[in-house]
């Protein structure tokens, strides 16, 4: 009598500690998975914006990220890991990303890019033969190297990480993109996006920045031309202002009044013509503010 009973209370015993071990099994399995599934994601990237031609995308690099590239060059990466990369007018179909992790393994990421529908307008007139004059430029040359120089500025300017704002209001006149074929013959695709608006009426920074041109004379084709650096390579060029309102190495936020509209340069009536590049990409400004309210 005894023996059995002892053999009743073992078994409940076995049954008990089975119960309890059942959850806890269960319960380090889930746990494991979860742990598994977060370091997955860690290793991933994350973005934000649209793979398509003239796109931008802010990101966030793999945990251990020790260096960025992007189609073989280099990609600055922030303290908490988020950086910018954008997609060229002509970019072609593919590009692809690979972070380098503290432990030597690499991450990748590959992009498929949008194609987009240019406003083409084809014109049944031979493309002007022939290329600018000496006199032309001799005055073109110093202007350009001002511009790239400006390009070059690397800030420590944070708009970048912003939401863009539309640095003024008004018809938009001029589609980022547009391009006219001679007979056959293309002629350059409009870099920016023209606002149409009244002589003297403000614009406005699009987002946080340092000014790295800002014209004391009108340029030979841009007029009155106004730069900014917004950070990790991204910068802005407003072109044909009547009036500049601010310095060069001056830091700018988003919203304040920087400039009048105008017609200086090569213009045919009073517009802003906002163009935008990251590094040796141009963009398309719409895609970073969305349609104008």
């Amino acid at each position: 009598m005894g023996l059995k009973k002892n053999t009743i209370i073992s078994s409940v015993a076995l049954a008990a500690v089975a119960a309890i071990a059942l959850p806890l099994s269960s319960t380090l399995a889930e746990t494991a998975e979860a742990e598994e599934s977060a370091f997955r994601e860690a290793m991933k990237f994350g973005f934000t914006g649209q793979e398509i031609q003239g796109g931008v995308m802010l990101g966030d690099a793999p945990a251990g990220t020790q260096s960025l590239s992007f189609d073989g060059q280099p990609v600055p990466v922030d303290e908490d890991g988020k950086f910018i990369i954008a997609f060229n007018r002509d970019a072609g179909q593919s590009a692809q990303m690979v972070a380098t992790l503290e432990n030597g393994q690499t991450v990748k990421k590959f992009f498929s890019i949008a194609p987009r529908k240019w406003k083409i307008e084809h014109v049944n007139v031979a493309k002007r033969s022939g290329g600018p004059s000496s006199a032309f430029m001799a005055r073109r040359r110093p202007e350009l190297a001002r511009i790239n120089a400006a390009r070059q500025v690397k800030s420590d300017s944070t708009g970048w990480r912003q939401t863009f704002i539309w640095p003024a209001k008004g018809r938009i006149s001029g589609m980022f993109g547009s391009q006219r074929i001679y007979k056959g013959t293309p002629g350059s695709y409009h870099s920016g996006v023209d606002i149409a608006g009244g002589a003297g009426t403000y614009f406005v920074a699009p987002a946080d920045g340092v000014v790295t041109l800002a014209a004391s004379k009108p340029f030979s084709l841009e007029g009155n031309l106004l730069m900014l650096d917004h950070g990790m390579g991204l910068n802005s060029a407003f072109l044909h202002a009547s009036k500049i309102l601010v310095k060069e190495g001056q830091i700018v936020k988003r919203g304040q009044p920087i400039g009048r509209i105008g017609a200086t340069g090569r213009a045919t009536g009073p517009h802003l013509h906002w163009s935008m590049k990251w590094n040796n990409a141009r963009i398309d400004p719409i895609l970073l503010t969305g349609p104008m309210d």
